[in-house]
């Protein structure tokens, strides 16, 4: 005998409503991950912005300081006894800051306009600060002829003479750029300020010496009896990122001058909504006490 079942398989599938609520969940959920990922790149950006600008910060100020604290510097004897070429008086240390004029047998030099000086407003061709030291040659290990080991702010030598680097804010561009003895070249990019200050000291000879910021029209011209009282330097500079950030309507930032209050929002491109980070530093001059 033979049986035969019949059994009617049910398939049933979603319905329309069903489907639209997926959709939704899913698209929902990917708005979240997106919008958690925006986030995270914002925040990426942010503290990228923040590293880059503090490094050419760093790389800024190693330049400038290394020129500043040449400058104004003497020139260490250690041996009284006096060198064939050299026709200097032998000292233990001989101030060479603010000297007169070197000659090194065939040209003359000007050093003593050279070696520090600055203006607070420089037009073109001008710089805002301008350092120099005297290009001494000595033995090193590598060979027994004496070298210049100095170097300026762009890693050359020189004249013979006198080592320069002259500094100033190209405001086109946002640049800072050095002068290294006539060859010119930006160091740093994203820069919205450049400002520098002198510590000079005045009424040495009363016993009761006051020491006092000025701008550079204060000390006086270059070359003039001013840049000898010059005992350190302050520099400041405003960097700016290239992130585009979310900030309220109204924040600010103090500029260089500690009271100048700087709205985020609205600066021109390309610093409007960018982070920006003040730095300051201050060199003193080698040859304090000895020049002036």
């Amino acid at each position: 005998m033979t049986y035969t079942t019949s059994r009617r398989i049910a398939q049933r599938g979603v319905t329309l409503i069903e489907l639209l609520v997926g959709i939704t969940i899913g698209l929902l959920t990917i708005a979240v991950a997106m919008g958690a990922l925006m986030v995270s790149r914002g925040v990426s950006g942010t503290v990228s912005d923040s590293t880059e600008i503090q490094q050419q910060a760093s790389y800024a100020f190693r330049v400038i300081g290394q020129q500043l604290r040449q400058a104004g510097s003497v020139k260490l004897k250690l041996s009284a006894a006096k060198i064939i070429e050299d026709d200097i008086p032998s000292l233990p240390g001989e101030a060479v800051a603010f000297e007169t004029d070197y000659t090194d047998g065939t040209n003359t030099f000007i050093v003593a306009t050279d070696t520090l000086s600055g203006l607070d407003s420089p037009g073109a061709s001008q710089y805002k600060l301008t350092t120099g030291y005297r290009n001494y040659s000595e033995p090193v290990y590598t060979s027994a002829t004496a070298q210049s080991v100095q170097r300026n702010c762009l890693g050359g030598q020189g004249n013979p003479a006198l080592i320069q680097s002259r500094f100033v804010l190209n405001t086109a561009t946002n640049e800072l750029r050095c002068d290294g003895n006539g060859q010119v070249q930006p160091i740093v990019r994203n820069v919205a300020n450049f400002q520098v200050r002198y510590l000079m000291q005045s009424a040495a000879g009363t016993g009761n010496p006051n020491l006092r910021y000025v701008d550079a029209a204060t000390v006086g011209a270059p070359g003039t009896p001013g840049w000898a009282q010059v005992f350190a330097v302050e520099v400041c500079l405003v960097l700016y990122g290239n992130e585009a950030i979310d900030l309220p309507a109204g924040s600010t930032y103090t500029d260089c001058d500690g009271a100048t209050a700087v709205n985020y929002t609205t600066l021109a491109q390309p610093r409007n909504r960018r982070m920006h980070m003040v730095f300051r530093n201050i060199y003193q001059l080698r040859s304090q006490g000895l020049a002036g």
